[in-house]
């Protein structure tokens, strides 16, 4: 491990200028390439003590030997810069976009003398069209299928084109009208290649003028009596209308432009883009890129546009880029993307209307290919056996942890305080196992306090059905709030039906989402019930650091490890199911009321009470007598609704914060 300090260049040796960096390693391979606004600036900020650095970055800067820069005139020069030193040295410390699979396009090839449609992948070859890229090839294929009845472009490879001129006969598709049939000369090369151009041109989105054109042509041919050829026309049409509906028309202004979308945690990032061209969506792709700087969600951002127009020009770099977030520098971004272009390119974040809807779904789409990419990793059992057999190597533990149960705590400024227990078993999530807790013992917030009084609860209860049974037991009947409150309950069970009853069977490894501090409780609620056979560790959220009892520093597992990516997910599943159970708590807690607490009083006659008086407030001022008036209350009842709104202290009045106005109660205890 190299010392920075060491390899850190004089005070005023950097210029103060934009430019692009390289640090290399002691074998002189470049590990990580960046660019900057002031070289000066940036190359500074790598050399501060490493204990203020992001644990990414330390471990660049000391794995790096030296460092040296390159002085540009411009921003955009030094963008350009940087991607070409990406791609040729490829930095281990950099992030790299990782395509999941090759993308079709379809491509039709104007650099031949009868152009050719047909699905390519790969790099993109010179003089080809390009259109795409579509998520299969047999979507293309059902588009060029609709679209050779009325632009018979010809299909076929070199050598089916050869032999058939050759034959002096056609194909198939040239018998069936699918193909002009160019390599027996019914068109000239002049006539094939404006079909081609055509094709070209209703691909791209002018597809309105051409089918307007067809519709005067079929009624004139009509109007001529010419029956045949209008029904051809006509077929032409519908042929060319379906063509059209499978890409559904998203943007009504017929917008060029593509939509990137990122969704991304403390490790990983997935980048999705919509292609939208003519106000229609072309195309879709997406990656999954491994974080290995310390990068936010500009920097992703900027990444994924050098990723997608860094080989672009011309058309291919649409006239608008719509973004989650800006790049650090969003105004030598656009300058380099139009000078791809070779006009104006609009980058911006969409803020209303139909684009910002559409961005939506582009998010809504990275979040589940990032859920999607997690899940295949978890769900494969190869990579379920490795990722336990590497937890069980870093935690210490004599053999792999097939079940492991997970604990996390969740309050709203130390307000319905609750916890939660999810189950994985042989690496995947047992969601009937799963339990949620309510904190009794005190109130307020103390997240220390609630995982020991959770963890003891649960264990105490696998305690109770194990001292009475010694074997597994029956289950729990349903809605057993003892249960979900974790109170161990004995009597009155059914003794076996086969199945463990709840937290009768013991888990190889408790993980608690937090640090040393949620360690240390958890076990030490284990030792006090007097119980060793079961490990402890904590996965801290924001580096992703496993803490395990009585350590001083974490174990820290290398980023691609599969024991990691299995932990992080349980950790996220328990945080999920936390703060879910304790929405739903806020929830109903505001939607309660007074009234709740009086006995015998129904939703039907709290309904009239509310209707009668306009508010709980006016009722809370109301006499006996006068509630009494109220049709189908009794006197009883109505002492009982006094007596309970006496005992109720009246909440605190709404404000509307916009305004300042005081806003009235007018119902069973919530505000409008």
């Amino acid at each position: 491990m190299a010392d920075p300090s060491s390899y850190r260049p004089k005070p005023g040796e950097i210029p103060d200028s934009p430019g692009v960096y390289k640090f290399r390693d002691e074998h002189r391979r470049v590990i990580y390439v960046g660019k900057a606004k002031s070289l000066r600036q940036r190359l500074a900020s790598y050399f501060q003590d490493l204990s203020s650095l992001h644990p990414r970055t330390a471990t660049m800067v000391t794995t790096a030997a030296s460092v040296e820069w390159t002085v540009v005139a411009t921003e955009v020069e030094a963008l350009q810069l940087e991607y070409s030193w990406i791609k040729e040295f490829d930095p281990r410390f950099n992030v790299k976009y990782r395509d999941d699979k090759s993308y079709p396009y379809l491509a039709v090839t104007l650099n031949e003398e009868f152009p050719r449609v047909q699905v390519l992948r790969g790099a993109k070859r010179k003089g080809v069209r390009y259109f795409g890229p579509y998520g299969h090839a047999w979507a293309i294929r059902e588009t060029v299928d609709l679209m050779l009845r009325v632009f018979p472009v010809r299909t076929c490879s070199a050598g089916v084109f050869k032999n058939h001129r050759q034959k002096g006969r056609p194909c198939l598709l040239g018998y069936i009208g699918k193909c002009s049939a160019p390599c027996v000369g019914r068109v000239t090369p002049e006539e094939h290649r404006e079909l081609a151009e055509e094709f070209c041109d209703f691909m791209a989105g002018r597809t309105g003028a051409y089918i307007r054109r067809l519709e005067k042509q079929m009624t004139a041919a009509a109007e001529e009596m010419e029956y045949e050829r209008a029904a051809r026309l006509r077929d032409d049409i519908e042929a060319l209308k379906r063509a059209l509906e499978k890409n559904a028309v998203v943007l009504a202004d017929a917008t060029d432009a593509d939509l990137i979308a990122v969704a991304e945690d403390e490790l990983e990032a997935a980048v999705q883009i919509f292609h939208v061209r003519g106000g229609r969506v072309r195309g879709q792709r997406g990656w999954v890129t491994d974080k290995v700087e310390a990068v936010d969600t500009p920097g992703l951002v900027e990444h994924a546009l050098q990723q997608l127009y860094g080989e672009e020009s011309g058309d291919a770099v649409p006239k608008e880029v719509l973004v989650p977030a800006l790049p650090e520098h969003p105004e030598a971004v656009s300058q380099w993307l139009g000078a791809r272009r070779g006009s104006l390119v609009s980058l911006r974040i969409p803020r209303r209307g139909d684009k910002k809807d559409l961005m939506a779904t582009v998010e809504r789409n990275a979040q589940q290919a990032l859920a999607l990419h997690k899940t295949k990793r978890a769900s494969d059992l190869t990579t379920r056996s490795r990722a336990l057999e590497e937890i069980a190597g870093a935690l210490g533990l004599d053999s792999a942890p097939l079940r492991i149960e997970c604990f996390d705590i969740s309050h709203l400024q130390g307000e319905d305080v609750v916890a939660s227990m999810v189950v994985f078993e042989d690496g995947l999530a047992r969601k009937s196992e799963y339990r949620r807790f309510q904190i009794k013992s005190f109130a307020g917030q103390d997240d220390v306090r609630s995982m020991h009084e959770v963890i003891s609860r649960r264990f105490r209860r696998y305690l109770a059905e194990k001292d009475r049974t010694g074997e597994w037991i029956g289950a729990d009947t349903p809605g057993d709030e003892s249960v979900a409150a974790g109170e161990p309950t004995a009597a009155g069970r059914p003794e076996d039906d086969g199945r463990p009853r709840r937290f009768a069977y013991p888990p190889q490894l408790v993980v608690v989402d937090g640090g040393a501090p949620q360690v240390a409780a958890a076990r030490r609620a284990l030792d006090e019930l007097g119980i060793d056979d079961v490990a402890v560790c904590g996965l801290a959220k924001r580096l992703e650091e496993v803490w395990l009892p009585g350590e001083s520093d974490p174990v820290v597992l290398p980023r691609s490890s599969e024991g990691l990516y299995l932990l992080q997910r349980v950790r996220d599943t328990a945080h999920d199911f936390a703060i879910r159970y304790q929405r739903s708590k806020r929830a109903k807690r505001i939607r309660t009321s007074p009234l709740d607490a009086v006995p015998g009083l129904g939703e039907t006659r709290k309904q009239s009470l509310i209707k009668h008086f306009g508010s709980v407030k006016r009722l809370r001022q109301a006499t006996i007598e006068q509630i009494c008036e109220v049709p189908g209350m009794g006197r009883k009842t109505a002492e009982s609704v006094v007596a309970a709104l006496a005992q109720a202290a009246p909440a605190a009045p709404a404000v509307n914060t916009a305004t300042g106005e005081i806003i009235e109660e007018n119902d069973g205890g919530s505000t409008t």
